[in-house]
């Protein structure tokens, strides 16, 4: 969340902000909340203060009866008026908390206006698709022809967007996950493997609450919620710590199961596993120092960590500088890369790579104390190193060849035993 003084300070930019992002807020509302919140919060000291100046005074009346039983008196409707305070002020703090958290952050000067996902604006391009001398396949008659998927009895198992992998799949998601895991490792990242549960205070700081609710699977009984992403449970790992400046920049790469409800998209995707509830994720993370030019030169190599895992799977991608109207909440500015799928002859997102600023670590209470002393939010930031699925379906598409197989690019061959080829011959 942004710093409830910038937001007194900047309503006009807040607002302005909001209306780029397309995101509904009612800042004066927020702000009409907070100025009587500092007013029940002023009155409610200067009854304590009162408090304080009548037992004071009860003391020095000594033996004079008279004196103590008017100072106790009104002691006593001090006592009474600040007791009825104390309901109010938790119903408007709660209130204030939730329009604060609704408040969007502030985005880079860098990242482009625009509504959606059209708007976003290609930065560059690397390797060039696959002209095939036979005609491709998409990933789905691809898979199912060397029995490697089953979505029929999937949905029956799960309902819809759901698939089982057999065979050889299982061995390439499983190669795919231990190579990015490996990769990012050598980079000096430290490797986790996190919870696919989380509680409620983990989505909040990460943001994906109180908007993203609809998409995330609740386990109400437990109070837990189905993480989309090792991202969520990363953040709450060191929720209400102070870390030494000395300790950072910390460097994660998690691995996780990841599960989305992927409400709002009836229609979108529904052949294949493009997008499904279910997949494993390989996500860099990485918490700094509060300072903007840090965030930048990490967003960028991120970025670049994410670039060489795509080249060595031999796949060609493009960067997209996300643009506000597609940036989410929280996104000071975002990338994403995405892979050519030869099937659809587009690019489709693969990777996304984000920077907050202190926006996720003001909702989670992540700090850290500096060199001076002094204790400040960090700085988060977040990348898809590798999402399983999609990954398989870029691979196995720009991969294929005319006998139905699919070649291993060298890369990640030590992953899967050697082999250079998946599947066998079929048609």
């Amino acid at each position: 969340m942004l710093d409830l003084a910038f937001i007194r300070a900047n309503p006009d930019l807040v607002k302005e902000v909001a209306r780029r992002r397309k995101t509904a807020v009612d800042v004066d509302a927020l702000l009409a909340l907070d100025s009587e919140l500092r007013e029940v919060r002023r009155r409610a000291e200067d009854l304590r203060a009162e408090q304080n100046r009548l037992s004071k005074a009860i003391q020095a009346a000594g033996p004079n009866p008279d004196a103590r039983e008017g100072f106790i008196a009104q002691g006593r409707e001090v006592a009474a008026e600040l007791k009825s305070l104390e309901p109010r002020e938790r119903e408007l703090e709660a209130r204030l908390r939730e329009l604060w958290l609704l408040v969007p952050n502030i985005p880079d000067a860098s990242v482009p206006e625009g509504a959606g996902e059209e708007d976003n604006v290609e930065i560059k391009r690397v390797g060039q698709p696959r002209r095939f001398d036979f005609e491709p396949l998409d990933h789905v008659t691809l898979l199912r022809g060397l029995d490697m998927l089953d979505l029929e009895r999937a949905a029956k198992v799960a309902g819809s967007r759901s698939y089982i992998l057999k065979g050889e799949a299982v061995f390439l998601e499983l190669a795919l996950m231990q190579f990015g895991l490996d990769r990012i490792a050598r980079m000096g990242f430290t490797p986790l493997y996190v919870p696919v549960m989380a509680r409620e205070f983990c989505f909040i700081g990460n943001s994906q609450f109180p908007r993203g609710r609809e998409q995330t699977y609740a386990l109400p009984e437990d109070e837990v919620y189905l993480v989309g992403t090792a991202e969520v449970s990363i953040t709450g790992m060191h929720s209400g710590e102070i870390l030494a400046e000395a300790d950072l920049p910390i460097k994660y790469v998690g691995y996780s199961t990841c599960f989305r409800r992927e409400a709002g998209t009836y229609g979108k995707d529904t052949k294949g596993i493009m997008r499904v509830h279910q997949f494993e994720k390989i996500e860099q993370y990485v918490i700094c120092r509060a300072d903007h030019e840090e965030s930048v030169r990490w967003h960028e190599e991120l970025l670049a960590n994410a670039e060489e895992l795509t080249r060595a799977l031999e796949l060609p991608y493009r960067v997209l500088n996300i643009c506000t109207g597609d940036l989410g909440d929280a996104k000071v500015k975002g990338y994403d890369i995405e892979c050519w799928i030869p099937s659809e002859g587009r690019y489709r997102e693969t990777h996304s790579d984000s920077y907050f600023h202190d926006y996720q670590a003001r909702r989670a209470d992540l700090r850290y104390r500096d060199t001076e002393g002094t204790v400040r939010y960090v700085h988060t930031l977040n990348n898809t190193a590798l999402a399983s699925v999609r990954t398989i379906i870029a691979l196995v598409e720009n991969h294929q060849q005319a006998d139905g197989t699919i070649r291993v690019p060298d890369a990640l061959r030590p992953y899967l035993g050697g082999r250079a080829v998946l599947g066998r011959p079929w048609r």
